[in-house]
């Protein structure tokens, strides 16, 4: 990826063991699309303790789009829900945004794995980067009034989650219309939201304000294949307990809410898929050291149980 307009580097990743991540997956390279892997990827995190999968939507128009009835079909096997975080790329604008969550629930909103949350039964969608766009406008789709634009009191009002990212984000989440937020960054301290020293505070703001907060524990963060440049953001796993201190911020925070980052964002390395060792010419993968390869998972359950 290049730092700015002006980067002319370029590499191409060709797979068959050269991929972009600094880890390797334990089961080899895959498609998200193959039934088997998304299988294997549901009996894994149904393993692990976790009952929602947030899903990247990019639209109906990109490839992935096709992957959607089987990942909630398999998800539905394993007693697990699917909800789904919307990408800049879809949400263009706050209408756009409107727009993108209508035809999700008016096309999945039936089926049996799409989250809906147990008391209020209102589906829940991440926006990722929301701060991008000015809370006046999100105000329009978002905010508790009766403008033309407004989705609320309709049939598709549901809990929008935006990025919580600075400090003074408190009036960008007071005035836009969203009812709550995530932190998403699993590099500690990247952001202020990202900063587990900031959870407590972050919750007493979520419950004055009746707002739903969801702070991203990480085991860690590495993506200097893919970002040379951002080798200052990389955070070791120091053996497990980079992921350890940030689930123990969580509860020492009392929140209600855990996300994590993530399953298998590989090219940022904070995935808890199984990772082994590899290596492709001169290059040698990171890997989980002496832990088991399954290590993440079932740390993701005893921190889970002990959440719950």
């Amino acid at each position: 990826m290049p730092q700015n307009d002006k980067d002319t580097n370029s590499f191409i990743f060709e797979g068959n063991g050269n991929i972009g991540a600094d880890y390797y997956p334990a089961s080899g390279e895959y498609s998200s699309s193959d039934s088997v892997t998304i299988d294997r990827h549901m009996k894994e995190m149904a393993s692990a303790g976790i009952g929602v999968i947030a899903v990247t939507w990019l639209g109906e128009n990109d490839y992935s789009f096709r992957s959607v009835p089987t990942i909630l079909d398999l998800a539905n096997q394993y007693d697990l829900k699917i909800c789904f975080q919307i990408e800049p790329c879809v949400r263009k604008n706050p209408l756009a945004t409107k727009q993108a969550i209508e035809f999700i629930i008016e096309n999945f909103g039936n089926h049996p794995a799409f989250y809906r949350e147990e008391v209020t039964k209102r589906p829940l969608f991440f926006v990722y980067d929301s701060y991008m766009i000015p809370a006046d406008e999100w105000s329009e789709v978002f905010g508790k009034n009766d403008k033309p634009n407004s989705f609320r009191n309709s049939e598709f009002d549901s809990d929008i989650i935006g990025l919580w990212c600075w400090k003074e984000d408190s009036s960008f989440f007071l005035n836009s219309g969203f009812d709550g937020f995530y932190t998403y960054f699993a590099s500690r301290g990247f952001t202020y939201g990202a900063n587990p020293d900031n959870w407590l505070k972050l919750q007493h703001f979520a419950d004055e304000h009746h707002l739903k907060f969801i702070p991203s524990v990480g085991p860690g963060y590495s993506d200097n294949r893919i970002r040379p440049w951002n080798i200052a953001n990389t955070k070791n796993r120091d053996d497990g307990s980079y992921y350890d201190n940030f689930f123990q911020s969580a509860i020492d925070a009392h929140v209600k809410w855990i996300g994590i980052t993530s399953y298998n964002e590989w090219h940022e390395g904070t995935q808890i898929e199984p990772a082994k060792p590899m290596s492709f010419r001169a290059y040698h993968y990171l890997d989980y050291g002496n832990l088991p390869i399954d290590y993440y998972l079932k740390r993701t359950l005893y921190w889970l149980e002990k959440f719950n």
